[in-house]
């Protein structure tokens, strides 16, 4: 992955706090309101006990589409906080604000849009989706015009966000400890620099294991690793789960960990597991024991952050240029 870039603007001013009594409308901006913990502002539509309690938009975002030739009110986009002078482009999931006294962290960025709305029809462009971030608010306070907004923790936008989910019947019903998530977690974040930003624990049940996968890949998480009910067992059905969310298969993941697995027992042929996309989320299917899972996630860890950059939009390939055998003329200009 890249380096982390420097944050320029650590600090900026809260412009306007909107608000909405429903969802699905626009907000209206207020002379001042409650962000209460673990909930949101008090009297929002959006507010409640889950993971985007508070919208945040950079007011820089907004001027953007005002020169498109739009009369935009604060709140148009559904935010909650227009802010100024706070780069918001270079805070990644987990950064913690500081918002007067009252503390935010940013679990999302952008958003998928069921829906399209108004401005979208008019300019063909939304903001929202793509640059608009969420949080839940760990600290209460009141909030208004004027609040001072600043970085009391960063985490980088660059830095590769993933996810573990355990799938067992046992684990889930507590008989069993779950060894094989946890040791998963810990290599992401250790051999790969990852931040694990979400953990779960489910039980093999394919409707609530695809909700799941679909929750959490609408988080802007680069990568969710699955554990267990990849084999033959009649409630093994993480394999379906997957491919009921994907929309693109990654069948070389797949290929090099049974192939790796195969030399160290034959019951890899068992296997089951499947990998894919759902959004820029990459799902990867590991096998339920601590040591399987491990031994797959190892054959695979050098693909996966090339494979978080290109579905992240970067696709270049630096140092993989063209080779061509053709003899090109000293003054420049290929031939072929």
């Amino acid at each position: 992955m890249k380096g982390a870039r420097q944050i320029i603007m650590n600090q900026g001013k809260i412009l306007h706090v909107c608000i909405s009594p429903r969802k699905g409308t626009v907000k209206s901006p207020v002379p001042r309101a409650e962000l209460q913990e673990n909930y949101g502002l008090r009297d929002d539509a959006h507010a409640g006990p889950w993971h985007r309690q508070v919208s945040l938009l950079d007011d820089a975002d907004i001027e953007t589409m005002r020169a498109k030739g739009l009369a935009l009110q604060p709140g148009a986009f559904g935010e909650n906080l227009v802010t100024g002078g706070l780069d918001l482009g270079q805070l990644g999931i987990g950064t913690r604000l500081r918002v007067d006294q009252a503390e935010l962290e940013i679990t999302q960025i952008g958003k998928v849009c069921h829906s399209r709305c108004a401005i979208y029809f008019r300019t063909g462009d939304c903001i929202m989706p793509r640059d608009g971030i969420f949080a839940r608010v760990l600290g209460g306070g009141g909030v208004g015009p004027g609040s001072e907004i600043e970085v009391v923790e960063l985490v980088p936008r660059d830095v590769i966000q993933a996810g573990v989910l355990t799938v067992s019947d046992r684990c889930a019903a507590g008989t069993m400890e779950d060894g094989s998530g946890p040791a998963v977690a810990e290599m992401l974040a250790g051999r790969l620099g990852a931040r694990v930003a979400w953990t779960g624990l489910l039980a093999d049940d394919r409707e609530a294991i695809c909700e799941t996968l679909k929750d959490v890949a609408g988080r802007s998480i680069d990568l969710l690793i699955t554990v267990g009910g990849t084999g033959l067992g009649p409630r093994d059905v993480t394999p379906e789960a997957t491919l009921a969310v994907i929309t693109r298969e990654a069948p070389g993941l797949v290929e090099a960990m049974r192939a790796a697995s195969i030399r160290i027992t034959p019951h890899a042929l068992l296997q089951r597991g499947v990998c894919g996309v759902c959004g820029s989320t990459l799902i990867v299917n590991l096998p339920g024991s601590r040591a399987g899972a491990v031994e797959n996630l190892n054959v695979i860890l050098p693909a996966l952050p090339h494979a978080v950059q290109l579905l992240r939009g970067h696709t270049d390939h630096p140092g993989d240029e063209r080779r061509c055998d053709t003899q090109c003329p000293p003054e420049g200009g290929c031939r072929d």
